[in-house]
C-alpha cells in the first residue's frame, strides 16, 4: 500500500485543487490557456 501512498496524495490534491477552481469560477480561464497551450504545441498557434 505504501507503493500507492504519493499517487494516491498526488491525485487527492489535484482534486482538491479542481474544486477549488470551480468554487472560485475559474473553468473558463482555464480551458482557454489550456487551448492556447494545446494550439502552440501543435504549432497553429
Amino acid at each position: 500500500m505504501r507503493k500507492y501512498l504519493p499517487a494516491a496524495i498526488l491525485i487527492v490534491l489535484a482534486i482538491v485543487l479542481i474544486v477549488i477552481g470551480i468554487f472560485l469560477q475559474q473553468p473558463d480561464s482555464v480551458l482557454h490557456k489550456a487551448i492556447r497551450i494545446c494550439m502552440e504545441c501543435v504549432g497553429l498557434g
